[in-house]
Order: structure tokens, then sequence, then C-alpha cells
């Protein structure tokens, strides 16, 4: 009879030579003398074993069964009831899109009472897998594990980083039998797909309110974790059950001394691509990343491109702007992004506001997070490391002084003021600077939001 195994993230069957007829997901490994399989076609390899009516003995399975009950009940909402059953339909493995603040969290405690299997909670930062310990010990009688920051400790059920994932995927791939990717379009990254590979798990749910990437690596999510089963966006929710928003564009003019250099800095950047007869779009970047590291024309150019950019993303006119928009919103909990943490810092000298930036260490980071929280300041100052698991329910305003051209990052920003309380109007300002890259900048984020939009309006019948 043979015998199923795991070893170092594969799976290997022992006690079957290369002449025997085995599940299609093996291959023989010359070097071992064994029959190898990827590690996450567990499912599929069990399933043909028993459509084949094979005898086997499954060694590979090291996870238990748990009875996880909550501590005490809270009523789901309609639609994440729904999308726990779209899950539940399809085998309990697929990707679940609910917006910021629409709960994904809780419907996902729903999955670990309804599997009952030892469970692994993977996630991208530190600060989520603390948020997600501190819920998961709130929420159930269960021994929850810690293996990140330091800790490794293996429970019931287990939070862990993308980042701890890959390091520990081979040794304890095969504990648990339901893992739950949180902010599930990091996995596809190299690296982090081990996290999924690596592991056994026959069952799986992957969360995230922005599942798609530039670079079509979310096709990579059905192989990993399962098909799209339910999705649903913050129009659809707001009111309800997410705050009614409203977003503002706020258009701003270089002064004339910013003007002459902006257009000074990007002649000769431009002057530069045509002599090199370098096309436009990402090849074309590539190109100019390799050409202006070998000349000093290269280098300048190089520097007249930061340069024109850091004029139309860091004018006075947006600080004027900002400064309005503080007094109008004075009383309420303000967001401020941009691109550069150069004009982060500059914000939080010139108004007193705490700045949060990927140089701010934990524990700062975290003071300010509470004092907003708790209303102790009103305002927080960042670049792109408030963009998602952060838990700030009471922001309402967001102001966008300058970021990049993904509906990602301007859907995630959006997510941080629509946690819904009481009867909360959420508003989104958009800064942009007239007649610069960054009306292309902000008609890129626009298009790919309706992009967006009308990609998941042709699926809404899967969804209601």
């Amino acid at each position: 009879m043979p015998t199923l195994k795991f070893e170092s993230g594969t799976l290997i069957l022992e006690g079957a030579d290369e002449t025997e007829t085995v599940p299609k997901a093996f291959v023989w490994d010359a070097r071992t003398k064994h029959f190898r399989a990827p590690a996450y076609l567990y499912r599929e390899i069990i399933k043909e074993f028993i459509r084949t009516k094979t005898a086997y003995e499954d060694a590979a399975k090291k996870y238990d069964v748990f009875d996880f009950k909550p501590k005490f009940h809270v009523a789901p909402r309609p639609y994440q009831t729904a999308s726990i059953e779209a899950w539940r339909q399809n085998e309990r493995c697929g990707v679940i899109v609910l917006p910021t603040g629409a709960g994904k969290t809780h419907a996902a405690t729903m999955a670990i009472e309804m599997c009952g299997r030892q469970t692994l909670v993977v996630v991208p930062t530190l600060d989520l897998m603390n948020q997600w310990y501190d819920l998961l010990v709130s929420t159930f009688n269960a021994e929850i594990g810690l293996i990140g920051g330091g800790f490794f400790e293996v429970g019931a059920i287990t939070v862990t980083t993308y980042a701890s994932a890959f390091r520990h995927q081979e040794r304890l791939g095969n504990q648990f039998g339901l893992i739950i990717f949180d902010e599930c379009h990091h996995l596809p990254s190299e690296g982090y797909k081990y996290a999924a590979e690596f592991a056994i798990a026959p069952f799986r749910l992957g969360l995230s309110a922005t599942p798609d990437r530039a670079d079509g690596g979310d096709e990579l999510l059905e192989n990993l974790v399962g098909k799209f089963v339910y999705r649903l966006e913050a129009q659809q929710l707001a009111g309800e059950f997410l705050a009614d928003y409203t977003i503002e564009k706020i258009e701003v003019d270089l002064s004339d001394e910013e003007r002459k250099a902006y257009q000074r800095e990007r002649q000769i950047y431009t002057d530069f691509r045509r002599a090199k007869n370098l096309p436009y779009g990402q090849e074309g970047w590539r190109m100019f990343l390799i050409h202006s590291a070998r000349s000093e024309d290269g280098r300048r150019a190089m520097k007249a491109y930061r340069n024109y950019k850091k004029i139309a993303l860091g004018t006075e006119s947006k600080i004027h702007v900002l400064q309005d928009l503080l007094v109008r919103h004075k009383r309420d909990k303000v967001l401020i992004f941009t691109a550069e943490n150069a004009m982060v810092y500059r914000i939080s000298n010139d108004y007193l506001i705490p700045a949060i930036t990927h140089e701010t260490n934990v524990k700062e980071r975290k003071f300010w997070l509470d004092a907003f929280n708790k209303g102790d300041v009103l305002a927080l100052a960042t670049s792109k490391v408030l963009n998602e698991g952060v838990n700030i329910p009471d922001a309402s305003v967001a102001i966008i002084l300058s970021g990049s051209g993904s509906s990602r990052e301007h859907i995630q920003r959006l997510g941080r003021i629509l946690r819904k309380k009481e009867d909360k109007q959420a508003i989104l300002y958009e800064v942009v600077t007239r007649d610069t890259t960054e009306e292309y900048t902000s008609q890129k984020r626009s298009d790919a939001r309706q992009f967006h939009d009308a990609k998941k309006g042709d699926n809404r019948n899967l969804f209601d």
C-alpha cells in the first residue's frame, strides 16, 4: 500500500515505483526514487485516490480537528453569511472580496468555526498579526499561537506573516487543515506564494478588498486558494453597512517659479528619452533605468525626473489647500496621505501633526494610532504604511495630496474612512496639480477604478 508523506514543502509517495499508476499530480523524482508532488495539490491527490478506490496510507496530514465554539454570538450581516455559504459550496476553498470596513475578519471566524480544523492565518504585517491575535483570543476558547515578531508558538489557531510563513512552511506545511490568507493580493508575489504552495491545507480562504494586480498575478490565486466565490464593492454597501461617502477632486496650480522649474526639468528628462528613442510604458521605463545609469546625461535625466515629480507632488498650492481643509474639518478625524516621506515630515513640522512612515518604530506608531482612535489627536500624516491592515474606525476624512496611479492604493485609502459609525458621512479629497503629469496619474486612477467596477459588474449575478 503506498504511503503519502510530507517532505520539505512537497508530498512524496513511498511504496510505489516508477512503473505504477499514481495520481496525475505526481512526477517521478529519479534522485530520491520517489513520486513527488507540490504540497498544495494534497486535496486533489486524496480526491483521486478516493475516486479510483486506491488503497493508501495518509502519513502527511498532521493537523487536528477542533470544535471551535465562539465565546459569544455576533449576528453576521447578510452578505457575510452569503459569502461564507458561497465559500462552503465551493468545497471550502476560494477568495472573498469585501471592501475595507465590511467585516472580512468576522467572515473568517465563521469559516474557522465551520471548518473545525487546525488553522493558520497569514497576514502581511506584524501590526495586522497582533490585531488578528487579539480578535481570535477574544472570539474563541482555543489556544492561539503566533509565528513572527519574536514568537514561535503553534496553536489550534496560529497567526503569522507572509514572510514568516515563507520561512517556516517547509516544516509546518502539514500542520494546518485550513489556511486563511488575509490581504491575499500579496500572495502571488515571488516568495510569498510558497506560503500556499508548501502547505497541504485542503481548505483555503483568501480575503481582500483589492485583489486585482497590475501584473495579472491575481489569476494565480485560483490555483493557490480557489476561485473568486463572492465579491461586493464599497458602493454596494455604502449607507447601510458602510459609511456614505463622497469623493472630491481639487485642482491646484503651480506658481510661476514652480512652473518654470517644472518645465525645465521635464524637458531635460524628455530630451534624454527622445535621444535614446525610448518608448513609454513599463518596458520603456525599464530601458530608461538602464540607460540612466550609463552616463552623466542619464544620471542628470533621472535627477530631472525626480525633480519635476517632486515639484508637481509638493507644490505650495497643495499646502495651502491642506491648511484650508484642516480648518474646514477641525472637529473631524483626518488622514493625510502623500507619496513621499519628505512631504509627510514637512506637514508634521508645520502643523504639529503626528507622522507615520516606514521609518516610524512600532511603539511610536502604536502610540499615535491609539491616540488617534481615542481622539487625543485628530489628524495623522502618512505615506503608504496606513494603506492597509490598520483599524481606525473613526476616521471620516482622507486628504490625498499625492499618490500612485494604482486603483488598489486609491481603494485602500478610501477604505480607511468607510467604517460605519452612527450617521458618519465620509469624504475623500484628491488634490491634483493642473497641467502636470499628475493629471495623467489621477486619470489613470479613475480609469482603473471604472474598469474595476465594470469588471465586477459583469459578475454581479454571482453574488446577489
